[in-house]
């Protein structure tokens, strides 16, 4: 068993290894360009020097109070407006369509918008996260509710649940995997506009950090905060992960 898990992730490490050790030698044959493409080796030792003189935890914790914030306003009003889409089967009908559509639209390109009602402020940058995350989390709640299992619902008619606990006790439970794919689409769609808008608007974080080190042409600084970022957000999806085990204890 402990195999099983193993394996993967040496596959998965493996791979990323090779894959730098490929670029590193193209690079310094001078097939890639050095110009555009840093030195692997030297992206990873540029983060000894983010974290000493670029305050990169400082900046992580400032992206994480916000995309925390965010996340959990997705997840609180997207879960509640798929539910609520679900009980009312004529909003679903009438809206759903445009709620696809905001999940497929280049939120970011509108963070003027959100400058002019909350300023250059931490506000503007969770209402980006907020609008961008919300779609998924909407669509996949109702996604998980129509795709309840009919024999569910009549096991529960059979012992005469009323709606609230039909609900309660069956399609909801029985829709958390679908749902939490939509949390972390959610979160993936927030994080992405999250640091999108902090360099756009040069606030705080890692986004304005990605911009500082890009007007420096610090390549290696660039790619390492980015890689940075997608570590920090392995460890997030892990953490969803789990959450998602200890709500459902019996899967």
């Amino acid at each position: 068993m402990r195999l099983a898990r193993i394996l993967p992730l040496a596959l998965c490490l493996g791979t990323i290894a090779l894959g730098l050790l490929a670029v590193e030698v193209l690079l310094r044959l001078n097939i890639l360009n050095p110009f555009v493409i840093p030195l692997p080796s030297t992206v990873l030792g540029s983060f000894g020097r983010l974290f000493a003189e670029e305050q990169l935890l400082h900046r992580l914790a400032m992206t994480g109070g916000e995309a925390l914030a965010a996340s959990v306003l997705v997840a609180l009003v997207g879960i509640a407006l798929g539910v609520l889409l679900y009980k009312v089967r004529i909003l679903a009908l009438a809206t759903e369509p445009w709620v696809a559509a905001v999940a497929a639209a280049p939120v970011v390109l509108a963070y003027p918008l959100f400058l002019v009602i909350f300023g250059r402020s931490t506000a503007t940058i969770i209402a980006m996260g907020f609008v961008a995350g919300l779609a998924p989390v909407t669509l996949k709640t109702l996604e998980g509710l129509k795709g309840v299992r009919k024999s569910l619902i009549n096991v529960g008619l059979s012992y005469n649940l009323t709606a609230s606990q039909q609900f309660w006790k069956i399609e909801f439970p029985a829709a958390i995997p679908t749902i939490f794919v939509g949390v972390r689409l959610g979160l993936v769609f927030a994080l992405i506009n999250l640091i999108g808008v902090e360099f756009l608007i040069n606030f705080g974080g890692l986004g304005q950090l990605i911009n500082d080190l890009a007007e420096r042409y610090d390549l290696a600084g660039v790619f390492a905060t980015i890689v940075f970022v997608i570590l920090v957000s392995v460890v997030i999806f892990a953490a969803l992960e789990r959450v998602e085990r200890w709500l459902r204890p019996g899967h």
